[in-house]
């Protein structure tokens, strides 16, 4: 397994790195894409102007959040291997559970990240699929979580969304790709956020997955979080 960096409170690491990777630049603005817009709000930041659009999968739930928003200057929905995105355009990527939720996710990673300018960062939240959540989620049949989900989260939260947790949604799966393609992970987390955690039937469900696996699929945590670096030079292994 790959060694955890964790450098910073989960609430405060994006922001450090944002202002770390600032320090010293002429920024004016920075441009923001926010993939997977359904769930995150754009990073705050008081101290520098942000201009943030959105991407994501075209579905009823998401299309009627994004309807209400007024903090994106536009947004796009559909096939993210096929939206609107100019390259080398954005600064920072906010890539906000959506992987586990996307077929063909190394396609749609490589296309996010032609998007992003060199020497941009990447704030990837994402749900573990090596996790005893992740197993949960995707063992779930639709038909059953669709009346559970206002249960299990708060209102308003735009859901029950797919599952797919295709194999690039676990750490050493995310380094591997990232290694293949001249990247720097600078920062990993592992937290618990996901809403099945929320109540005690859901936190015994996570916990009898990883007692029926032996531990395999961990119930410690659900959320992968990473700050990943695009590399400034040129002649680098990246699209």
């Amino acid at each position: 397994m790959s060694e955890v960096r964790s450098v910073a409170r989960r609430g405060d690491l994006f922001s450090e790195r944002v202002r770390d990777h600032c320090a010293g630049r002429p920024v004016r603005r920075l441009d923001v894409l926010v993939a997977g817009c359904a769930h995150d709000q754009p990073l705050a930041l008081e101290w520098i102007e942000t201009r943030a659009t959105g991407a994501d999968e075209d579905h009823p739930a998401i299309r009627r959040v994004l309807e209400e928003r007024a903090d994106l200057v536009a947004w796009s929905l559909g096939d993210l291997r096929s939206v609107p995105l100019p390259p080398r355009s954005y600064d920072l990527i906010q890539l906000s559970f959506l992987l586990e939720r996307v077929r063909h996710a190394e396609l749609v990673l490589d296309r996010l990240l032609r998007s992003l300018r060199p020497g941009g960062l990447v704030l990837l939240r994402m749900r573990d699929r090596r996790s005893a959540y992740g197993l949960l989620d995707r063992l779930t049949p639709s038909w059953l979580r669709r009346p559970l989900w206002r249960f299990l989260v708060t209102p308003g939260t735009p859901g029950p969304l797919p599952t797919v947790y295709e194999p690039l949604t676990s750490s050493d799966a995310l380094h591997a790709f990232c290694l293949s393609r001249g990247l720097m992970v600078t920062d990993e987390e592992r937290n618990t956020s996901g809403p099945a955690r929320s109540g005690r039937i859901g936190t015994a469900a996570v916990a009898a997955i990883s007692w029926l696996t032996n531990g395999r699929y961990p119930a410690t945590h659900d959320e992968i979080t990473m700050v990943i670096r695009k590399p400034q030079h040129h002649f680098a292994r990246l699209i």
